[in-house]
Formats: structure tokens, sequence, C-alpha cells
């Protein structure tokens, strides 16, 4: 891959965390706001980008390409789906700073030990400096003072602390395959077949907490643009970056993720981003920077540990 297109890759890489940044505020909105369940977002936001890929790429050949990978995109939704919920699990259980440190900051981690121990990657002294620049850049983002203690009930910790756990593994298994995935049907077809699977998944969550379509336009217009633009474009941008980036750059580069949603908090609410964001801002960027760069010199042939 030429540099403009490992330039290009990654661009893409960063788009998808900066959009689903945005769909974090729109989250807080519609659950602080309209007192929509997680669950209930979850849902529509995969059917609503569901349908919009499908509308786009729901062409000819579709159902038999599906077939074909259908244990693939089985598994693969199921973790996209499931690591959103075992996120929103930890949060309502020890608040938000804790499982969004362990969701975000424990993946690049697990896809980089995947890629060394398949001998995709070399761990060397750049690579551990980058990885170990864009975790604590994220610590520093993520991590405010005055968030509070976790829950003192032993019960609620530890539940909350594995299901944060079980994000971030049910991530880092989601990145690991995405790019095969892409490479194999091409980024619109898998984007498609992984939302359409995820809004499937997470429309059993029925079971124990029904699913509604809310009555009123301000929550029906922000589930629209959570479906059209943090599921279906988001999840197209990360898929055609993920058949070009080696995982352990892909995962750095949504770390763009916290920062955009710190960066637009700060900006359309208010509040205030201290010297240690900043700081941990400039270190997330670097990194993101000095991945690409190691992305564009190796061989096409490196890039994924699958």
């Amino acid at each position: 891959m030429s540099g403009s297109r490992s330039v290009a890759a990654l661009a893409a890489a960063c788009s998808a965390g900066f959009l689903w940044g945005t769909g974090a505020l729109v989250v807080n909105l519609l659950i602080a706001r309209f007192g929509i369940a997680p669950e209930n977002i979850s849902f529509w936001r995969f059917v609503i980008g569901g349908l919009g890929l499908l509308a786009v790429f729901g062409r000819a050949g579709l159902l038999p390409a599906f077939q074909r990978e259908a244990a693939l995109l089985g598994a693969a939704g199921s973790c996209m789906a499931l690591y959103v919920l075992c996120w929103f699990l930890g949060i309502a259980r020890i608040g938000a700073a804790v499982p969004t440190l362990i969701a975000l900051c424990l993946p690049p981690v697990l896809v980089t030990l995947s890629a060394v121990l398949r001998g995709r990657e070399r761990l060397d002294g750049p690579l551990a400096l980058w990885l170990a620049m864009a975790l604590a850049g994220t610590v520093a983002v993520v991590w405010r003072s005055g968030e509070g203690p976790l829950s003192q009930e032993p019960s609620m910790l530890w539940s909350g602390i594995a299901f944060s756990v079980a994000s971030a593994v049910l991530y880092a298994a989601f990145t690991l395959v995405s790019g095969r995935l892409s490479q194999r049907l091409g980024a619109g077809r898998a984007t498609t077949g992984l939302t359409l699977v995820a809004a499937a998944v997470m429309g059993l969550t029925a079971v124990y907490s029904p699913l509604s379509w809310p009555r009123e336009l301000p929550p029906e217009a922000w589930l629209l643009y959570l479906g059209l633009f943090t599921a279906a474009l988001a999840l197209l941008a990360f898929s055609w970056g993920a058949a070009r980036l080696s995982p352990t750059a892909l995962t750095v580069a949504t770390l763009v993720e916290p920062l955009t949603a710190v960066l637009l908090a700060a900006l359309l609410l208010g509040e205030q981003m201290g010297w240690s964001q900043w700081l941990g801002a400039a270190l997330m960027l670097a990194s993101i920077a000095g991945l690409g760069v190691r992305d564009a010199r190796q061989s096409p042939g490196d890039r994924h540990a699958l």
C-alpha cells in the first residue's frame, strides 16, 4: 500500500472514532433527557444503520456473499453488539470512568499481543513506545479529577469490572476479524452484514428490556443520526480502514473517540479541559501518527494479525 493509501486508511479509522465520539454525547442525551434505555438505543441504532446500508449496498449477490461468510459474520456481528452492551452494563454498575478506560485501553494491548504471537507484528521499541503513549494519553483524556469512588458494594464492583473486561475482549475480537471480512466481501457488504447481525442480537434484549420507538420528534431525530452516522457511516469507514491497517494501528486510531467526546463536551457543554487532558490529547495524536508511519513502511502481508 502506498503512503497516500496508508494515510487514507488511517484517516478512515480516525473518522470512525470521531463519529463514535459524537455518538457518546447523543447517547448520554437520550438517556438523561428522554429516559431511553441503552439497549433500546443500541437496537434502533443498528436497525437504522442496517437499513441505510441495505439501501446503498443491497444489490444482487448480497445474500450469497453473506451465506459464504455466515459463520464469521455471525461471530463478528455478535461481538460488535455485545461489546457495546457489556460496556453499558459496566457503566451502570461502577460509573463511566473505569469501564471506559478498560474498554478503550485493553483492546490495543490484546490485538498487539495477538499479532506478536502470530508472528505478524514485531514487538520492538518504537511499537512499544507508540502503544504506551496511546494508552497514557487515553487515561489522561478520559480520567478526570472528582469522578468519585467506585461502588463500595463488592458484587457491583467486580461485576462492573467483569463486564468492562468482557467489552474490551469482544471489541478486540471484532477488530481482529474486521479486516478479513472487509477484504473478502468489500467494506460495504461487510459493514451491512455486521450491522444487520448486530441489530438481530440487540433485538434479543427485548426478552428483559422492552423495545419501543420514541413518540417525540427530537429523540427520533437523534436516533436517526446515531443509525446513519455513528453506525452505518462510521462502521463503513472502520471496515475500509480495517482492510488496510494493522489491528494495532486500527484500534489506536479509534481512540479518537474519547478525545472527540471530551472536546465536544468542552465546546458545547462548557466543560473545562485540564492541562493533563490536553497533554493526553497530544500523546494520542502523536501515537496515531507514529503508528500510521510504521504501517506505511510495512509490507501488505504483514499488516493483519489474522
